[in-house]
C-alpha cells in the first residue's frame, strides 16, 4: 500500500479546519501528564470480562522485559471489541507513562476510540502526537478519521479531508476508504453529494466497488428516489458489478413503500434467474410490508416459505408481525407471537416492546401497555424516547393527566432525552383539558429547552384556542405562522373553518376559505367535511347545499359522519328532491 511523503501531511494538518484539537500536538509522547482517564466515563456493562482484559493489560505492564508492541496491541484491541473505548483510551495513558512500546497500529487503535466516542477532535490530536514522533499515517488511519467526522456530523469536514486525500496524494483511498465515504455521506442525508461522487469516482483509477454502489441505492431508496435506484443498478449491471441480495433488499424496500408489487415481484424474479438467494432481511421487508398493507395472510405465508427454505424469521422479523396484528386490533395473536419469541431463542428487543405497548395504547388497554412497560428494565433493556412517549400518549388519551406528566418527569430523571414529540404529546393534553394557558407557558418552555415549535405544535395550540372558543387568538396565532418560517395545512384550516361555521360565521369561513387557496393550501374532502358538519349541526341545510356542491365538483366525498348527519336530515324532511339529488353525487355508494 503506498503512503506519500511527510510534507504533505503536514500541510493538511496546517490546513484542517479543526484547529482546537491541534493544540494537543505540543504534548510529548513521554509526558506524565494523563490525557483521557479525567474525561471519559467507564462503561459497565460487561465488568467481568472488561476487568480480566484490564489485568492482563496490566500485567503485561509491571513485566521487567515487557512484550512487544504486536501483544500490546492485540489486548488493547480485545478491550475496544468489548466496546469499552474509554477504558482502551485510559490504558494508553498508561503505556505512555511506563513507555510502553507502540506503533501506527496502536495509533489507529486510539483514533478509531476517539471516533466512537464521537471525540473526533481527540482523534486528530492523537494523529499529531504519533505524527511528530516519525510514526507515518496510512490509508486505515484516514479512513479512521473520515469515519469520525461522519460519525460526529462534520460532513465538510470529511468531504475536505477526503479531497485532500485525493489531491495531495496523502494515501491511495481503498475501497474501504470510499465506501465510508459515500455511506458517511448518504446516512448524514446527502445522497445526492453521494451519488455525484460516486459518478465522479467511476472516471477515476478509484472505481467504486459493489458496496459503494449498495450504499448510494439504499440511500436513494431511504428518501424515496426508488426510480434512481433502480436507473444506478442498471448503471452498475452495465459496469460488470453484479448486484447482491443488500442491492436487491435496498430496492424492494423503497418500491414496497410505495405500494409497487407489480416492480417487487418482478425484482424477485430478477433475483431468481441470477440466483441470488432471499436472506431473512430480505423476507422481513417482506412481511413488514405486507403487515403494513394489513395483509397479514401474505405475511404468514412468507413466514411459511422462510420455515421451507430453513431460514429462521429474526427479531425483525417477529416485530413486524407483532406490528400487523397490532395494526388489525389483534393484540391476543401480537401478544402470542411476542411470547413465542423466547422459545425460538429470541430475546425481544426495545423496538418489539414498544410495538406492542403501542398496539395496546391504540386499543385502549392502557394497563396493558403499563405492565409491559414495567417489564421492559427487569429483562435488562433501556426505554427509549419513543417508548416514553407511546406510553405517555396512551395514559394522557385516557385522561390520567397526572400519571402522564409523573412519567414524564421519570424519564427526564432517568436521561432519556424528551424530543419534540414528547413536548407536543403533553401540549396536546393542557389543551384538551382547556388549559391554554399553561400552554402557552409550556412553549416557551420548550423555546428555551432549544426546540424549535413545528407546524404540529401550532397546530396543536390553534386547535385548543378554537376548541376553548378563542377563535379571534387563533386565527390572529395563525396570521403569524408564516413569520416563524412554518405554512399552515389543511388540518389547521379545518380547526378555524369548523370553529367558525360551529358560531355561524360563516362569511367569515368563506373568506378564509379563499384565503386558504391563494395561499396556496388547496382545501381537500376533510376542509369540505368539516365546513358542512358545522352548518348542519346548526340545522342550516341552505347554506351548506353550496359547499356540499363545490366539494361535489372537486371530486370530493362525504365522509361517515357528513353522510350519517344528510341521512338523518333527510329523514326528518319531506320531498327533499334537492337534497337526495346532491346525496347521490355525494355519498359514497355502500
Amino acid at each position: 500500500m503506498r503512503i506519500y511523503g511527510r510534507a504533505p501531511i503536514r500541510r493538511a494538518i496546517a490546513a484542517h479546519s479543526l484547529a482546537d484539537p491541534f493544540s494537543f500536538f505540543c504534548l510529548n509522547y513521554h509526558s506524565k501528564d494523563r490525557l483521557f482517564s479525567l474525561n471519559f466515563k467507564r462503561d459497565l456493562s460487561c465488568e467481568s470480562e472488561v476487568d480480566e482484559a484490564i489485568f492482563l493489560f496490566r500485567k503485561m505492564l509491571r513485566m521487567r522485559r515487557q512484550p512487544s508492541v504486536f501483544e500490546f496491541t492485540k489486548q488493547l484491541q480485545v478491550i475496544v471489541n468489548l466496546k469499552q473505548y474509554s477504558v482502551a483510551l485510559q490504558l494508553f495513558d498508561e503505556m505512555r507513562q511506563s513507555a510502553a512500546p507502540v506503533n501506527e497500529y496502536t495509533m489507529t487503535i486510539l483514533i478509531n476510540c476517539c471516533c466512537l466516542l464521537k471525540r473526533v477532535d481527540f482523534g486528530f490530536a492523537v494523529f499529531g502526537i504519533f505524527f511528530k514522533q516519525g510514526y507515518n499515517a496510512n490509508v486505515v488511519t484516514f479512513t479512521t478519521l473520515l469515519k469520525g467526522l461522519f460519525l460526529d456530523g462534520k460532513v465538510a469536514d470529511a468531504e475536505k479531508l477526503f479531497k485532500q486525500l485525493l489531491t495531495s496524494r496523502l494515501c491511495e483511498p481503498d475501497d474501504f476508504t470510499i465506501v465510508t465515504v459515500i455511506n458517511g455521506l448518504c446516512k448524514n442525508g446527502h445522497v445526492l453529494a453521494a451519488h455525484d461522487l460516486l459518478l465522479l469516482l467511476e472516471k477515476t483509477i478509484y472505481k467504486p466497488n459493489v458496496k459503494a454502489y449498495n450504499a448510494v441505492i439504499d440511500g436513494l431508496c431511504k428518501v424515496r428516489m426508488v426510480d434512481n435506484a433502480l436507473e444506478l443498478k442498471s448503471r452498475m449491471i452495465d459496469k460488470g458489478i453484479s448486484p447482491t441480495v443488500v442491492t436487491y433488499g435496498s430496492m424492494i424496500q423503497g418500491l414496497c413503500d410505495f405500494g409497487r408489487w407489480k416492480e417487487v415481484k418482478h425484482l424477485l424474479n430478477e433475483m431468481v434467474n441470477h440466483k441470488i438467494s432471499l436472506d431473512v432481511v430480505t423476507f422481513s421487508i417482506l412481511v413488514d410490508a405486507f403487515c403494513k398493507e394489513g395483509n397479514i395472510k401474505e405475511a404468514e405465508d412468507i413466514l411459511e416459505i422462510m420455515k421451507q427454505q430453513n431460514i429462521s424469521p429474526d427479531i425483525f422479523t417477529y416485530t413486524a408481525l407483532i406490528d400487523g396484528y397490532c395494526l388489525q386490533g389483534k393484540m391476543d395473536k401480537a401478544k402470542e407471537v411476542f411470547d413465542s419469541m423466547a422459545s425460538k431463542g429470541i430475546k425481544p428487543s426495545i423496538m418489539s416492546y414498544g410495538t406492542l405497548i403501542n398496539g395496546y395504547c391504540k386499543k385502549r388497554k392502557v394497563d396493558e401497555a403499563w405492565r409491559l412497560f414495567l417489564e421492559v428494565s427487569s429483562k435488562g433493556l433501556e426505554h427509549t424516547t419513543i417508548t416514553y412517549n407511546t406510553m405517555i400518549h396512551g395514559l394522557l388519551s385516557e385522561g390520567r393527566f397526572a400519571d402522564g406528566w409523573k412519567l414524564f418527569n421519570d424519564m427526564e430523571a432517568r436521561h432519556v432525552h424528551p424530543n419534540l414529540c414528547t413536548h407536543n404529546i403533553l401540549l396536546d393534553g393542557l389543551c384538551k383539558t382547556h388549559q391554554i394557558a399553561d400552554a402557552f407557558s409550556f412553549l416557551k418552555t420548550m423555546e428555551d429547552k432549544g426546540l424549535n415549535p413545528d407546524i404540529i405544535t401550532y397546530g396543536i395550540l390553534i386547535n385548543g384556542l378554537c376548541k376553548d372558543g378563542k377563535i379571534e387568538d387563533a386565527k390572529k396565532l395563525l396570521n403569524e405562522l408564516p413569520t416563524k418560517g412554518l405554512q399552515p395545512n389543511n388540518k389547521i384550516y379545518g380547526a378555524i373553518l369548523g370553529s367558525l361555521c360551529d358560531e355561524g360565521f360563516i362569511d367569515n369561513a368563506k373568506d378564509l376559505l379563499i384565503k386558504m387557496e391563494r395561499s396556496g393550501c388547496a382545501p381537500d374532502s376533510m376542509t369540505y367535511n368539516i365546513i358542512i358538519q358545522g352548518l348542519l349541526k346548526k340545522k342550516e341545510l341552505d347554506k351548506a347545499m353550496p359547499f356540499l356542491e363545490e366539494m361535489h365538483k372537486k371530486g370530493f366525498l362525504a365522509d361517515a359522519t357528513t353522510s350519517s348527519m344528510l341521512i338523518n336530515h333527510l329523514q326528518g324532511s319531506k320531498n327533499d328532491d334537492v337534497l337526495l339529488e346532491m346525496m347521490k353525487k355525494v355519498v359514497p355508494k355502500m
